[in-house]
């Protein structure tokens, strides 16, 4: 069965029998490798993380697990995953391979965050970047008591570090309030809200895109208008997810003199997250003062 957790800062001095794997270090299996780069950070030296969902370039709704994953998850004493359906295909894995002493931390939970309609990129929401390092480290921290302490030390190390990325975003959200933008998908809905900004693009474009459906006519030729009488001031697409329709919009953009910031889903290869997110936090600021 899945044990699924929200803990809170307490359970960081939770008392239980150790379960580390080879080479003494914990074994943890994330489904995205935003949370993998976020756990290998707090626990450092004493885990050993494995993220399943790791290209840059791949459309992670398509992503299919294969053999290597279900070992993997069989083995980890920790499991991160997103949830909203995001990453359905980790209850399938835990269902093949079940155990009463896998703890899994499932954020969209521990951030309260339901329903159909709830934007899953929740790791672009820098608000609650605080609350889902907490769980994670509380997660580690009861799976291997015996390095508790030097787990809350890496909270602490990886909550500082976030300092610039919420810098950025409070910088963006007093220059530039309720600037309207407009994106092909919700991906970085949520940097957008914590900044301030207005999102113009309606549900009825943005959503379909999400699910792999064509938007309708109506739906697009909205979304069109907004480029063509340049009702926003910065046009934010996935480049991790592009399709005919989102590069027509894209080029319609930069013809009429809009900004274009890409933004993906994955954390690219050789950044920390909090590089990665102070980047695109960076691109969108200047692309709004241009």
């Amino acid at each position: 069965m899945r044990t699924v957790i929200v803990l809170a800062v307490a359970l960081l001095v939770s008392a239980c029998g150790s379960s580390t794997g080879a080479g003494g270090k914990l074994d943890v299996v994330a489904a995205e490798n935003v949370y993998g780069d976020i756990a290998a950070q707090i626990g450092g030296p004493h885990v050993a993380v494995t993220s399943l969902l790791t290209s840059p370039t791949a459309d992670p709704h398509l992503f299919e697990p294969g053999t290597s994953s279900d070992l993997a998850l069989a083995d980890a004493k920790v499991v991160l995953q997103n949830g909203l359906g995001y990453d359905a295909f980790m209850t399938r894995l835990e269902d093949a391979a079940p155990s009463k002493s896998r703890l899994v931390v499932t954020v969209a939970d521990v951030l309260g965050v339901h329903g159909n309609d709830a934007n899953p990129h929740l790791w672009y929401d820098v608000p609650q970047l605080d609350r889902i390092a907490t769980a994670i480290t509380a997660a580690l921290a009861k799976a291997d008591p015996s390095h508790a302490g030097a787990y809350r030390v890496g909270l602490r190390r990886f909550k500082h570090t976030l300092g610039p990325l919420r810098r950025e975003v409070a910088t963006i959200r007093t220059r530039f309030p309720g600037a309207p933008v407009a994106y092909t998908e919700r991906v970085p809905g949520y940097l957008v809200s914590a900044a301030g900004l207005r999102n113009l693009a309606p549900d009825s474009f943005t959503r379909p895109l999400e699910e792999g459906v064509e938007p309708s006519a109506s739906a697009v030729a909205a979304m069109s208008e907004l480029v063509a009488q340049r009702r926003i001031r910065v046009f934010l697409y996935n480049s991790q997810a592009v399709s005919p329709l989102t590069a027509r919009l894209r080029s319609a953009a930069q013809e009429a003199g809009i900004p274009v910031v890409p933004v993906t889903e994955t954390l690219p290869p050789h950044l920390t997250f909090q590089q990665w997110q102070l980047e695109q936090a960076r691109a969108l600021a200047a692309a709004l003062a241009r």
